[in-house]
Parts: C-alpha cells; sequence; structure tokens
C-alpha cells in the first residue's frame, strides 16, 4: 500500500525567539509559536462550532489526487486533454467500482462512491496513466483549522509515530483563507509535536513530509507526493502502429510514444516452421504488459513465411536484412491505412546493428510513406534496458525465443547500402509485392485488454 505522506515544507520559524529560548528546542519553540497565532485559528475556524472535529462526527474521506504535468502549458486546447485524462481515468477504474472524477486547479480529484474499493489498486492503475506527473492519496476535510490538525493526526499519526524527523508544507490555493502558507505550516508542526513529544523539525532531510493544501472547497492533508507516468494523456497526439519484434527496443518505443500521447496497435512477423508458437505468445505477452499504459489495442501477425523466403532466394545476401526491413514497413503500411493511423513506430536504435546505420535507415525509410517514429533512436542500449526494467517488460523480452528479424541473417550484411542498389535488387524481385500484399490480407488479430489473462 502507498504509504499515505507528504511532500515539500516549512517546518518552524524561531529565528524571532533565540535570545530569550537559548535553552529550549527548536521542537519546543515550535509549540510556543502555536500558542501566539491563536487568533488566526480563531478566524480560521467558522464560528459557532464549539464541538471539536472528532465531535461532530465527520468521517475520514480518502481520495485520489493526481497532479497534471505539461498539460498545464497548454493553451485553447487544453479542455480537450483534461476531458481526454478524465475519460481514461474512469475506465481504468471502472472494473474497481464507481469513483467519482473531475478537474479543478490542474489537479485531476478521484473520489470513490461506494464504501469498501480497492485504493490500492486504484492508485496503482492511476499511476500509470499518462498526463499525471505525482499522485497522494489524502483525506479532505472541512477548511477548519481544528478539523486540519485532526485530520492530520488521525490520518497521519502512525507514520508519525514510526519516525523521528518531520516536516510540514502548506499550499493555500483559496488566497481568502486568512492563514498564509508559512503560519499554517508553523501552527500544525507545533499541534503535531505536542501529539509527539519524541519528534524534532528537519525542513532539510525529513524522514516524513505532512502537506495540507488549502483549495477551494476545502482542505486536504496527505503525505508525499508519488512519481506518476507523466507525459500527455494516450489519444491527444493521434495514432499508430508499432513493429512489436519480441526483442528488448520495441516494447520500450511503444511505451515512449504512448507517453508522447499516441494511441497505438501493434504488428508482429512471424515466420513459422522458423518462428514458434512461443515465439508468438512471448509478443502477446509482451503487449499484455505494456496494455496498462498504452491502453487497449490489437496485435496483428503477419504470416510472413513466404515474402522473407523469397527474399532469401532471390536477393543478394548482404543486403538481405535492409531488403526484408523495407519488405516489413511496406505490410505494415498496408495495415496501417486500413486502420487510419497515421505514422509507424519502430525500436531502432542508431548504429545498434547493421541494418541501423545512417545509410541503411534511409533506405528502410524510401519503402513506404507513413511517417517512422524511432524514439529509441539516441538511446545506447543500458537506456533501453533500464525502460525495460521499469515498465516490467524486460524479463520477457530476454526468453530465448527467436523472432523472424534473427533468422537468415547473412554473417556479414552490407552496413552502407545506397538506394540504387536496394532498388536494382528489389527490381529483380516482382512477386515479392504479392506476396506482401497477401500477407497484409491474411493478419491474424489478438485482441489485448486490460485484466484479460486467457491464452490463445
Amino acid at each position: 500500500m502507498p504509504s499515505p505522506l507528504g511532500e515539500g515544507g516549512c517546518g518552524p520559524d524561531h529565528s524571532r525567539m533565540r535570545g530569550g529560548l537559548a535553552g529550549v528546542t527548536r521542537e519546543r519553540v515550535a509549540a510556543v509559536n502555536f500558542s501566539l497565532i491563536s487568533r488566526l485559528r480563531a478566524a480560521a475556524s467558522p464560528k459557532g462550532e464549539a464541538k471539536s472535529y472528532k465531535e461532530r462526527n465527520i468521517p475520514m474521506k480518502e481520495i485520489i489526487l493526481a497532479y497534471q504535468g505539461e498539460m498545464t502549458l497548454k493553451g485553447l486546447n487544453r479542455a480537450k486533454f483534461e476531458a481526454r485524462l478524465a475519460k481514461i481515468i474512469r475506465w481504468r477504474l471502472e472494473p474497481l467500482g464507481k469513483f467519482k472524477v473531475y478537474q479543478a486547479q490542474s489537479t485531476v480529484f478521484i473520489e470513490p462512491k461506494e464504501d469498501g474499493l480497492d485504493m490500492d489498486e486504484a492508485f496503482r492503475r492511476v499511476s500509470h496513466v499518462f498526463g499525471i506527473v505525482k499522485l497522494s492519496r489524502a483525506v479532505e476535510c472541512p477548511k477548519d483549522f481544528d478539523a486540519v490538525c485532526e485530520t492530520a493526526e488521525a490520518y497521519l499519526g502512525e507514520a508519525l509515530r514510526g519516525v523521528r524527523t518531520f516536516k510540514v508544507e502548506a499550499k493555500r490555493a483559496d488566497k481568502a483563507y486568512p492563514m498564509k502558507s508559512p503560519e499554517i505550516c508553523r501552527e500544525l508542526g507545533a499541534y503535531l509535536l505536542d501529539k509527539h513529544h519524541h519528534l524534532r523539525v528537519d525542513v532539510h532531510n525529513p524522514q516524513l513530509e505532512i502537506m495540507v493544501e488549502i483549495r477551494d472547497h476545502a482542505a486536504y492533508v496527505h503525505g508525499p507526493k508519488v512519481e506518476a507516468a507523466g507525459g500527455l494523456p494516450v489519444g491527444t497526439s493521434g495514432r499508430a502502429l508499432n513493429l512489436l519484434s519480441g526483442g528488448i527496443d520495441s516494447p520500450v518505443a511503444a511505451w515512449c510514444m504512448a507517453r508522447r500521447g499516441l494511441a497505438l496497435h501493434h504488428i508482429h512477423f512471424a515466420s513459422p516452421p522458423y518462428t514458434s508458437l512461443r515465439a508468438k505468445l512471448k509478443v502477446r505477452d509482451l503487449a499484455r504488459e505494456i496494455v496498462e499504459y498504452t491502453g487497449n489495442c490489437t496485435l496483428f501477425v503477419v504470416p510472413y513465411t513466404k515474402p522473407q523466403e523469397y527474399i532469401r532466394d532471390h536477393a543478394p545476401d548482404v543486403l538481405f536484412t535492409v531488403l526484408m526491413r523495407r519488405s516489413m514497413l511496406r505490410i505494415a503500411n498496408q495495415v496501417a491505412k486500413k486502420l487510419e493511423l497515421q505514422a509507424l513506430i519502430t525500436g531502432e536504435s542508431l548504429a545498434q546493428v547493421a541494418s541501423q546505420t545512417m545509410a541503411a535507415l534511409a533506405c528502410t525509410d524510401q519503402a513506404q510513406d507513413l511517417p517512422v517514429l524511432r524514439p529509441c533512436i539516441g538511446m545506447d542500449k543500458i537506456e533501453i534496458i533500464n525502460i525495460s526494467r521499469k515498465i516490467g517488460t524486460f524479463e520477457t523480452s530476454i526468453e530465448p525465443y527467436e523472432d523472424c528479424c534473427t533468422i537468415f541473417t547473412p554473417p556479414h550484411p552490407k552496413t552502407n547500402p545506397t538506394l540504387d542498389e536496394i532498388l536494382a535488387a528489389e527490381a529483380a524481385m516482382p512477386d515479392l509485392a504479392a506476396l506482401e500484399t497477401e500477407a497484409a490480407e491474411n493478419v491474424e488479430k489478438i485482441y489485448i485488454r486490460m485484466g484479460d489473462d486467457e491464452l490463445l
């Protein structure tokens, strides 16, 4: 369970009291400050409410706060991004029960509408939604400062008993609230010090950070914000087709482009009997492992045996790899255009292998007319592996099942092919186009859905 801890903060300010309180610890000075600003507490608490927060039997209501990232920089089209983000969150949480999802002040509020909902799983699912940079589990309470203090103790008291240092940070989005952020920090810190005598304030490296947000309609108490997926909501930047090979690079490429707002499907080239059923299942598993990031999609499996054998038998050995890549892109182009997709995605990294040199990539791009997006082009293998571990695809990617890119590979492929010699080689293969069209028309569709664990 993600810990309901807080981020950032202001510790007690004791600069005015150094002379007369030299023998008093900083923590006890904070307690003195607590009494000095009692008038602010009175102003921040609604009149006529003599009973304490607990006595009023106001239940703690835990919610999820999801903070927007670069979406806040959008102009007139920002509403489109926010609407898409809210729609994705509702869809991701729908299997768990009823949640209210709404946005205000660059934050998405996710409130459970039923008792007993799995907030741990909800938090995990939302953390994988692109468009959110940070998350926190919080408790909503009235903008009554007594309620804020009691909520902080009730919600985070157990965590405070397990640490030695803490700090408080306040964010006052409602500028009409009578207490300023530093005052909220000082008084809440003093209140908690009075409750937990073992604690001390550490504003630089605290073990626990407590955050109070004073918003327009309520106050929110939470612990540290957790890093989320970032990026832009899936579907806000268009739709594309990802070439999913089964290696380490292509799932990372899919994740990178989905993070930039692309909705995508996958295409895989299988060459039975040279590639096995288990290799196809491996690719299916990779698509499932990133579906929480990309959203539901379709995996198109191309029967590529005939085109690949034809190239092997009729093309110069040293050009086989580039010719095969061009053939795959032409087939992918046909599938993409049927689906009205706008681009192709590959996991190629510059100079990683012979088919990924500048000359080879230039020849490959000329095979079809859709943009080819290569998010891994400037990454080295270590960077790509680190991302694959982060998104949970590495262990599946290294399973020892061959894909069609590793069969018939020449021992010494040409690293600097020219377009003229590639076109000449293709001119000597007049039947290749028909075989490619046949392969594109006979693709197998595998639907990838979140939570679907059925085998093929």
